[in-house]
């Protein structure tokens, strides 16, 4: 009995580990480097939007939350169901087409969206309109999960997302 109750609680960390995947593989989708594109692919695919995380290669909040949020196969899950993400670095070069066609770079594309702390997280409809945006990590798993679903309930038309947060306290 104690060698299988052993057994069990060894195993029980390669559980929690399944859950875990690479955020770059499993949470982002490929760049096109096309916006545009990247819409028509959503309406395509019957997503409700383009999820857009903004981030720099020094900033220890983004890191957090690649590290303990963005990994997690439950959020994967949800956002690959409703959204196509991508990450724009905020301080990168790597040339691009924003929403409305026009040709430009992250970082110029970052300032015209007023991003000037990290992690930045935007929501656009299968239009190109800004929806949602929150700046600054996510709390925890559950924080991330409730402002995707803010978005996919259409609250942000309502209310703003700390509200929204309030009203689904304890359910």
């Amino acid at each position: 009995m104690k060698r299988w109750l052993i057994g069990l609680l060894l195993c029980l960390p390669l559980v929690a580990m399944a859950e875990v995947r690479d955020p770059g593989t499993h949470f982002f989708d490929a760049k096109l480097g096309n916006f545009q594109e990247d819409l028509e692919a959503a309406k395509q695919q019957g997503k409700q939007g383009v999820m857009l995380f903004f981030e720099m290669d020094d900033c220890p909040f983004c890191a957090r939350m690649k590290a303990t949020i963005l990994n997690q196969s439950e959020v994967q899950d949800f956002y690959r169901k409703h959204f196509l993400s991508f990450p724009v670095d905020t301080q990168g070069d790597v040339p691009m087409t924003d929403f409305k066609g026009n040709e430009t770079v992250e970082k110029a594309f970052a300032l015209q969206q007023r991003v000037r702390a990290t992690p930045v997280i935007m929501f656009f409809d299968l239009e190109g309109n800004p929806v949602a945006r929150h700046t600054g990590p996510s709390k925890d798993k559950d924080d991330f999960l409730l402002l995707g679903r803010y978005v996919i309930e259409g609250a942000y038309k309502q209310m703003p997302y700390e509200r929204y947060k309030k009203t689904q306290a304890g359910k």
